[in-house]
């Protein structure tokens, strides 16, 4: 069995993980992309009250502000809180490169929640440093629930910590039966 491509010390092993690396970072700033576009559309599009409704009592897309952090917290931080997010947001961007570069390469789930959350952590403090909020549009709901709106960061920091969760919880019990 040839082991050199997860052995980081041999060459190949460590062109093998850099590549990887490199390939899900590119996913990464993909999305970020995608984030950034998107809320460019929305503030052309929708900043002045032009809502659309996608999907009747389903999906709509509606522009807001959100000063504050996740779900519209926190929003009377003033000058402060903007910058106080914007340090906490870098902050979490590098503990979360950390991690992306210290995740062994055959961990595919983690590697990429790691890039979905640091794609979204940076969409996010893109505009907070930039705007001093951050552009959300998209609106889901069912009848009388109303899910906070949100937007593409928010979708791929949702996913990507749904992902860590669900990789914590069922690695814990595989290392317990073993």
């Amino acid at each position: 069995m040839d082991t050199s491509i997860n052995n980081p010390s041999s060459a190949i092993g460590l062109r093998t993980r850099v590549a990887w690396r490199a390939g899900y970072l590119l996913a990464a700033f993909g999305i970020y992309l995608a984030d950034q576009t998107s809320k460019a559309w929305a503030v052309r599009s929708l900043r002045f009250g032009q809502d659309r409704h996608v999907i009747r009592g389903f999906l709509a897309f509606i522009y807001t502000e959100n000063p504050g952090i996740a779900f519209g917290q926190l929003q009377e931080g003033g000058a402060f809180g903007r910058w106080f997010f914007v340090v906490l947001a870098a902050a979490a961007a590098v503990a979360v490169l950390y991690y992306f570069m210290r995740t062994p390469r055959n961990d595919d789930r983690v590697l990429g929640a790691c890039a979905l959350l640091l794609a979204g952590i940076l969409g996010n403090l893109t505009d907070r440093a930039r705007l001093g909020y951050v552009v959300d549009f998209i609106v889901l709901h069912a009848g009388n629930y109303h899910w906070p709106t949100f937007n593409v960061a928010d979708a791929s920091i949702t996913i990507g910590a749904m992902l860590l969760a669900y990789d914590m919880i069922f690695d814990s019990r595989k290392k317990s039966k073993q």
